[in-house]
């Protein structure tokens, strides 16, 4: 590695820390403030505390993967360069995932109950009305469903493109890097079953099939591959069903509007998806599918907020 390389990487490693820093007291500090003045909830107070726990966990679970990374086994025996555990990333990632989340439905259910408690009496009513039906309330329990297998194909597709064997004797490979094409992988649908649970993964010559599969899972790139297409087309398939019944349905215009974006941030994300695999996964257009990711979960999410009434209590005449 040269010296500029090792800047290169060092500044965008040092920027992200100091992000993550700005983040972590741009949040803590403000939310200490209204907690300590008493100027929120208990109930709200408590998921402010635990936000703020979270980021502080968050910053851990950082070191602890970059760690991964110094470890002699975690070197690839063709390049020498250290690669961090997937494991360790998918912890990494995953409360990154969580505190976002959080963070936009308390951030919804403040502006939902300002809205509300601002609104027509009447008005108000009406709404209250139309989100009280049977169709609405099912739609919704569909929506909650939704959020949750988008965050699991979101936290799966950014772990794809970096999961790696670990073994000290093998070179890592990109799952985004092989079986560039769509909707085929190589002469088939699926992969050979050889390919997708190999012995080699588990580094013993007598694997259980626990250990085959779970080796697998975590380490193969073909299977990661794999796991990710199926999460993604069946993340797809859903929505298209959830907007078809949409269009339906006699619904709110706002529930309405919000499953329109939803649809088509997952169309734009499939897009995204199959033109970084089909071009080896240049890095503008990954970084815009993740980016993209991060968007159609926060669709739903606003989505979801729009099902929610506050309790009457809380609304202020």
């Amino acid at each position: 590695m040269s010296l500029d390389e090792f800047k290169h990487i060092y500044y965008m490693e040092w920027t992200h820390r100091i992000l993550g820093r700005i983040i972590g007291l741009s949040f803590v500090l403000p939310a200490g403030y209204f907690i300590l003045r008493r100027k929120v909830s208990k109930r709200f107070a408590l998921g402010l505390a635990g936000v703020g726990g979270l980021i502080g966990f968050q910053g851990f679970l950082g070191w602890w993967m970059v760690k991964s990374g110094l470890k002699e086994d975690g070197l690839v025996a063709q390049d020498g360069v250290p690669r961090v555990s997937q494991y360790r990333l998918a912890a990494h990632l995953g409360t990154a995932f969580m505190v976002y989340t959080l963070m936009v439905l308390m951030g919804l259910s403040v502006l939902r109950q300002h809205k509300y408690a601002r609104m027509d009496p009447l008005l108000r009513a009406k709404l209250v009305e139309s989100l009280s039906t049977p169709d609405v309330r099912r739609l919704r329990g569909t929506v909650v469903g939704l959020s949750h297998i988008i965050f699991l194909t979101a936290l799966s597709g950014m772990l794809s493109p970096f999961s790696f064997n670990l073994g000290a004797l093998v070179a890592g490979l990109d799952a985004g890097l092989i079986y560039n094409e769509f909707p085929k992988m190589g002469n088939g649908y699926i992969p050979p079953a050889k390919e997708l649970f190999n012995p080699y993964y588990t580094r013993t010559s007598d694997p259980s099939t626990l250990s085959l599969l779970a080796h697998n899972i975590g380490e193969n790139p073909v299977l990661a591959q794999l796991d990710h297409r199926i999460l993604a087309v069946t993340t797809f398939t859903l929505i298209s069903l959830a907007w078809l019944r949409v269009l339906r349905r006699p619904l709110p215009p706002t529930i309405k509007r919000g499953m329109h974006s939803v649809m088509a941030l997952a169309c734009l994300q499939v897009a995204l998806g199959i033109g970084t695999l089909v071009y080896m996964v240049p890095t503008h257009m990954a970084a815009t599918h993740q980016a993209g990711s991060l968007a159609l979960l926060t669709s739903v999410l606003v989505l979801l907020g729009r099902f929610r009434v506050p309790a009457a209590a809380k609304l202020v005449k």
